[in-house]
């Protein structure tokens, strides 16, 4: 079981302010987490190779093609969207 010191040291160490309240609720809910670690860990896997994919998937290799473009225009022309000579693609950090 997680303690709520180990909570708070945490915390502290990840320069996180959370009250007692969340502490104690925390340390139950990490508790609980890892209590689900140690049932998957008691399974038993004597002779189960470990897998890279669940599933038989033939790896598919392309040559890459060099393309080349009189200017930023043409490069762009064929974009779903584009603001002047840029590409626009949705934001990555919302």
């Amino acid at each position: 079981m997680i303690s709520e010191d180990e909570v708070a040291r945490v915390a502290f160490l990840a320069r996180l302010s959370i009250s007692p309240d969340e502490t104690k609720r925390l340390a139950a809910q990490l508790s609980t987490v890892l209590q689900h670690f140690e049932n998957v860990a008691k399974v038993p896997t004597e002779g189960v190779e470990p897998l890279v994919t669940p599933t038989d998937i033939e790896v598919f290799w392309r040559a890459d093609q060099v393309e080349t473009w009189a200017n930023a225009e043409v490069a762009v022309a064929s974009a779903p969207e584009a603001v002047g000579n840029l590409f626009k693609v949705p934001p990555v950090v919302g």
